[in-house]
């Protein structure tokens, strides 16, 4: 990347809404690394705002919060790798286009027929399994660079709040900063 499409890019990530949100991705990331030590067998996942961010799974507020603060504290302390984690949309994602991509430029090519089509299915499904494995370090490098922060600067968690709506068990963390 040139300098200064870096730079318009760094820019863009520094939009206050975004910025915040890439914050707020990170602390929930890290919430949910301290949750799934503590609640090894329990399903879990999150989702971020510039407001704060959203975990969901049966797991008591009280453990939520404290997850959060703790989440938070070791963030500040520079443990910046819990922000990426894993099981985050970003990597699904990047897997998603990269599979997709690779799979669609094979079956682009070659004749019109159907069976010219089917012979090259093999070498799609190749591709595109190169393509998953290719994809997985690069979703959490664009994790670390693009969707989340493991910086969280002045964040502060105001409330930690239950939220139920019908059988979905939720807990909503409110951060300022």
């Amino acid at each position: 990347m040139t300098n200064s499409l870096a730079g318009t890019f760094r820019s863009i990530l520094d939009i206050p809404m975004i910025s915040r949100t890439r914050r707020n991705h990170g602390l929930e990331h890290a919430t949910l690394h301290i949750l799934a030590k503590r609640y090894p067998k329990t399903r879990m996942g999150g989702h971020s705002d510039s407001n704060g961010f959203w975990i969901l799974g049966d797991v008591p507020v009280e453990a939520v919060e404290s997850a959060a603060r703790e989440a938070l504290a070791r963030l500040q302390r520079g443990e910046h790798d819990l922000a990426v984690h894993p099981g985050c949309g970003t990597n699904y994602a990047t897997s998603g286009v990269a599979a997709g991509l690779a799979a669609s430029l094979v079956m682009l090519g070659g004749g019109q027929r159907r069976r010219d089509r089917l012979e090259r299915l093999p070498l799609a499904i190749s591709l595109a399994t190169v393509a998953l494995v290719a994809a997985q370090p690069l979703g959490l490098s664009i994790q670390r660079q693009v969707t989340t922060s493991g910086d969280p600067q002045g964040l502060e968690i105001l409330e930690v709040k239950p939220v139920n709506r019908r059988r979905l068990k939720a807990c909503r963390v409110t951060t300022d900063g």
